[in-house]
């Protein structure tokens, strides 16, 4: 699809002294101009550094490169680009003589240009801007310094200037309509325009936020004293968030709502877990005019499939925006805008888009454009799913079970576990963990890419990654010295075989008379080449036929259990950044005491690999014997197996976590899954299946084929009645 496709034309240095070198810049804008005129749903990128490597060492020349070629390019029609967002200029804010030397050498206006530049740069050399303001700006009108905080992200002087405001208007309220608004406005239209990033919106949500807590005593009293009349805070428009029915994850949705609110927008955030008839009956309550769908887990996707399908039949025609892990464009576009006619839906990547997306909605001479611009685009994702799907072949589900992953269990003993049956860590010690954290998933949370630990040093967001670094160790040092967070596990090993084609039976003992639990799996159904297996997670267990004694695990972990009063305080002060960081270091954590445990299983508990001894960096590529699958992940898509794992653990009473409605788990830092012993055991990804297959996975489990097809409905190679 034309839009899944991202042009990086080349950047090069410009003001180098080589004289073909002066149309560099020019260059690379006509470059996207065409792309964008030939190619108009193609994106496009580029690496804003490579601009003023010129000036390398010189910090503040370099900034302000940047900042003018970005808000330029932008305009060309650049969709993304590469540059450290914590070291960047705001256009307007730059040196008006620095800005117009920087011009001269983009647009290459004049033969002297790159020596004017480099004369100036010269007497700016070392310097930071920052420096150069200094205190200045507390000098100006009340007005003036609200803004300038609010663009700064300063926030030592928010309260007094706060105060100051308030003295000058009749209502507290009007601090927030007046200076506090307009102060958001220019944040937004800098955000909107290119000129300020993601990075520097989330400072000025803080800023924002502690100026309208210290008003909200004044507007609740004066409220009072009118008898419990209020204003309206004259915002750009309302907009309703919630995370689905029975998904608990709220990181990504947190930081869309920040972004909103410090673009001007009201944002009603219910939380998680929210119902379909709280969402509507909210939204008509409030008069809002955009709701925004989030959620993780693959369940949530039918949940806001059937959101939509009620907003069509209860006669809305808000405009819908689909955001989260699991969600896609191609989803939205396939499963939930067919269901949804009188409004738009759209589906939002990331808290960035947001912004543009909501301003053009609510504009009564973009809306329609946009409109029809999704509209078309999802047409052509239809028709190229639909195309797609009649090219997969299947096969039936007897000839995959005849192409099953083959093990001689003549010529493999199964080793029994040293610890069986269940054993219980009501708090493990979170500073044996710190060794085993993964590091680069936590700063894919704050959309720096890179591995750790070379994305420290990364020219481009090293400095960025290794501030919200220090930042994580600070606040880890805090959680685990002042227990700020607890965790709990359970593991359980015990005896088992497959039976009845892909269903494992777990014992309770060595008889294997009685069954303690039965882990239902499924098999891949797409047509293989010749030696290749049809892959099932029953293949790595001995068919009970064989009379071979085998063995599962099963695990559940959390580093959660105190997360939510922490992310409480944390939102109490106002502080969206502590709380992200919080939730995103509880769910590293938690993914640390799996990988822990699961080491310990091994070597200890189970003990099959007692003389293992790896470094961190091979246990997190998986260096290792055996593994570990989640149910909700790609060889075992169904989370409601999760029900069985927990009964078969007593979770609940042994780790303190508990399942949604949909097989979310409580606190939502946790991982449970399986442990699988045997040496060809491999993680895999199950693709599609088939209706025979959904038929016969819901005569194994007990349940309707209608709510198996619920289940099972991001793999299904049909579209279900």
């Amino acid at each position: 699809p034309p839009q899944e496709i991202v042009f990086d034309p080349n950047i090069f240095a410009i003001a180098t002294g080589i004289e073909e070198h002066n149309e560099y810049g020019l260059a690379y804008m006509e470059a996207v101009r065409q792309i964008k005129q030939h190619l108009p749903h193609a994106l496009i990128s580029g690496g804003v550094s490579n601009i003023s490597f010129a000036f390398r060492g010189n910090e503040t020349v370099r900034e302000a490169i940047h900042a003018a070629f970005l808000y330029h390019a932008i305009q060309a029609g650049m969709d993304m680009g590469i540059v450290n967002a914590g070291q960047l200029a705001i256009y307007e804010e730059l040196d008006k003589e620095l800005l117009l030397r920087v011009e001269d050498v983009l647009f290459n206006r004049r033969p002297d240009a790159t020596e004017r530049l480099v004369a100036l740069a010269e007497t700016v050399k070392g310097e930071r801007q920052e420096a150069q303001i200094e205190l200045v700006w507390r000098q100006a009108p009340v007005a003036e310094r609200l803004t300038h905080a609010l663009v700064k992200g300063i926030s030592d002087y928010i309260v007094v200037d706060t105060e100051e405001a308030r003295q000058q208007f009749a209502r507290p309220i009007q601090v927030i309509e007046g200076p506090l608004m307009d102060g958001m406005n220019v944040v937004g239209d800098l955000f909107g325009s290119g000129k300020m990033f993601l990075p520097q919106v989330v400072k000025s949500a803080r800023v924002m936020k502690q100026a309208v807590a210290y008003l909200v005593p004044f507007i609740e009293a004066e409220k009072a004293a009118a008898g419990g009349v209020s204003a309206e805070n004259g915002s750009q428009g309302k907009i309703l968030l919630a995370t689905v029915k029975g998904d608990v994850h709220d990181i990504g949705k947190n930081i869309v709502g920040v972004v909103l609110g410090c673009n001007g927008y009201e944002v009603i955030d219910l939380g998680v877990m929210a119902p379909m008839t709280k969402i509507l009956e909210t939204a008509r309550r409030e008069q809002v005019d955009i709701i925004g769908l989030s959620g993780l887990i693959t369940p949530s996707l039918e949940e806001m499939r059937h959101v939509a399908q009620e907003m069509e039949r209860e006669g809305f025609d808000l405009p819908l925006l689909i955001g989260g892990a699991t969600t896609s464009k191609i989803h939205t576009a396939v499963k939930i805008a067919p269901g949804y006619q009188r409004g738009p839906v759209i589906h939002v990547v990331d808290a960035s888009r947001a912004v543009g997306v909501a301003a053009r909605l609510l504009s009564e001479e973009q809306r329609p454009g946009l409109t029809a611009e999704v509209q078309e685009e999802y047409e052509a994702l239809r028709r190229q799913h639909a195309g797609k799907r009649a090219q997969k072949r299947l096969i039936p589900l007897t000839i995959a079970r005849q192409n099953k992953f083959q093990i001689n269990w003549r010529q493999y003993q199964p080793p029994p576990p040293r610890c069986p049956g269940i054993t219980v860590f009501p708090d493990y010690d979170l500073a044996e963990l710190r060794p085993y954290i993964d590091w680069t998933p936590f700063f894919r949370t704050w959309e720096l890419a890179g591995k750790y630990p070379h994305i420290l040093q990364d020219p481009v967001v090293g400095e960025s990654a290794s501030h919200l670094f220090r930042d994580a160790q600070a606040m880890l040092d805090c959680i685990i010295s002042e227990k700020w967070l607890t965790a709990k596990a359970v593991i359980g090993l015990f005896p088992a075989n497959s039976v009845e084609d892909d269903d494992i039976a777990v014992y309770t003992d060595e008889s294997r008379a009685a069954r303690l639990a039965t882990i239902h799996t499924l098999r891949q159904q797409m047509e293989k080449p010749p030696g290749r297996p049809n892959m099932c997670l029953a293949d790595f267990v001995a068919p009970a036929g064989t009379g071979v004694p085998d063995y599962v695990g099963m695990f559940a972990v959390t580093a959660g259990i105190g997360l939510t009063d922490l992310t409480d305080r944390f939102l109490a002060a106002h502080d969206d950044y502590s709380r992200i960081l919080a939730q995103a270091l509880a769910d590293r954590l938690a993914e640390a005491l799996a990988e822990r445990l699961h080491e310990r299983v091994r070597r200890e508990f189970w003990g099959y690999a007692s003389g293992e001894a790896l470094p961190n960096e091979a246990l997190i590529q998986e260096q290792y014997r055996g593994i570990r699958p989640a149910p909700g992940y790609p060889a075992c898509p169904d989370h409601s197996e999760k029900e069985g794992l927990f009964a078969a653990l007593r979770v609940e009473e042994n780790a303190g976590i508990h399942l949604t409605e949909n097989y979310a788990m409580f606190p939502t830092a946790a991982v449970s899954g399986y442990y699988f012993a045997h040496p060809s055991a491999a993680y895999f990804g199950l693709g599609r299946i088939g209706q025979d297959q959904v038929a016969d996975y819901a005569q194994r489990k007990g349940m309707s084929v209608t709510a198996a097809t619920r289940w099972l409905a991001a793999n299904l190679q049909y579209e279900p009645a």
